[in-house]
């Protein structure tokens, strides 16, 4: 287990910076990123961070000075990358329903290209020829992932060129002459069983033999992470052991050797993440009681997205007797964080902590019911350091034409 921040030191930053608020730990994601180079050391791994999890510029500096990659889904998320100091080597831009114009923008950055479209593919084969090497995103066909709406690597998925239009890929690479580098495929979030991704691997190292100049191979990311107390994540050893059996049987068998990418985004972020509100009122009614908090899903919309389970804590009362809340935000719809939750007694002003909120926490916020999104703290070196401040009404009409 790695490190965990006091609820002393959360109470502090409460109180200096005010609530909501969304606090991030970096030792936490050192811890997490080390935890990948130790599992992966048998083999030539490198680790891309999917930054779309958690883009503010301040973690991406950390991720980079630790010698991570970053994965991309669009432009402006490249140039966060570049201005992190990411060389472009490092970067890959993998977006999805995106025209030519795009990628031609991204070869200008002289980043790594990922494609998942086959008429895009024959698109910027015939604009690039070989002059710029690609990687193509494949659609395994496998299902995986904790929810349907985080399983890309299905058959009905959107997400990249099926396996089985193969005969294709082939023909548009010999038209094109385009230079394929890698073959990617990303089945999905929340993915515990270490086979999955050895399945993976194994169908992409018999489709390795149709690219003779291949030298990657993406098994993108999705490891899971404990959410709940009685979960376990992906075991990283685990797979780690298995992904080296693998290539060594297969460099043992052909001769090949090629290195491994992997896009992990919510493991190397989500659990440096705490997300803190104030108990705004209590509401008894026959069938429940409520906890309103001064927050909604405008600020943590996974568990109204994704029937997503955060932990929750009271803080401020953490000895206080066990009864069972609803715990509710304060916009204009259904707004629930929590069903039946079991909490040491809330009062009013009472500061509860979400856990696990450093992925697709701020990232997926919004100023729904023209409510303004909190402010973003880093713990580092012991110090807290503001990295967003809190939107204000000017922020609101900041774009508006008046």
């Amino acid at each position: 287990m790695g490190p965990v921040l006091p609820n002393n030191l959360l109470l502090k930053a409460a109180d200096e910076f005010g609530t909501p608020l969304y606090v991030y730990d970096e030792d936490r994601i050192t811890f997490q990123y080390e935890q990948l180079r130790q599992a992966f050391r048998r083999s030539d791994v490198k680790i891309f961070y999917a930054c779309k999890a958690l883009t503010n510029i301040n973690i991406l500096r950390i991720l980079e000075k630790l010698g991570s990659g970053i994965d991309c889904v669009s432009i402006n998320e490249v140039q966060f990358a570049l201005k992190a100091g990411f060389s472009p080597d490092r970067i890959i831009f993998t977006p999805n329903s995106v025209g030519l114009d795009e990628y031609v923008e991204a070869t200008a950055l002289k980043v790594n290209i990922n494609i998942d479209n086959l008429d895009l593919l024959a698109q910027f084969g015939n604009h690039f020829g070989n002059t710029y090497p690609v990687i193509i995103r494949l659609n395994p066909h496998i299902m995986a992932g904790g929810n349907l709406k985080i399983s890309t690597g299905h058959v009905d998925s959107k997400f990249g060129i099926s396996i089985d239009q193969i005969e294709l890929i082939k023909d548009v690479v010999a038209k094109t002459n385009i230079a394929v580098k890698g073959i990617h495929i990303h089945t999905g979030s929340e993915i515990k069983d270490v086979e999955v991704f050895v399945r993976g691997l194994e169908l992409m190292l018999e489709l390795a033999s149709y690219f003779p100049d291949l030298s990657v191979i993406d098994l993108g990311g999705g490891f899971k992470v404990p959410y709940k107390p009685d979960e376990k994540g992906t075991d990283m050893e685990a797979l780690g052991a298995r992904l080296a059996e693998t290539f060594e049987k297969h460099a043992a068998r052909t001769g090949k050797t090629f290195q491994v990418w992997f896009e992990p985004g919510k493991f190397l972020v989500s659990e440096c993440g705490y997300f803190l509100v104030k108990t705004n009122i209590i509401k008894d009614s026959p069938a429940r009681t409520f906890v309103g908090v001064d927050s909604g899903f405008n600020h943590l919309i996974r568990p109204m997205f994704y029937d997503a389970y955060h932990k929750i804590s009271n803080i401020s009362n953490p000895t206080g007797s066990i009864n069972t809340y609803n715990v509710v935000g304060n916009i204009c719809e259904t707004d629930t964080f929590a069903w039946d939750r079991e909490l040491n007694e809330v009062r009013p002003n009472d500061i509860l902590l979400f856990n696990n909120a450093g992925a697709y926490g701020f990232e997926m916020s919004s100023r729904f019911n023209s409510r303004t999104r909190p402010a973003e703290v880093l713990l580092t070196k012991g110090e807290f350091k503001l990295i967003r401040r809190r939107e204000t009404l000017d922020d609101l009409l900041e774009g508006i034409i008046l």
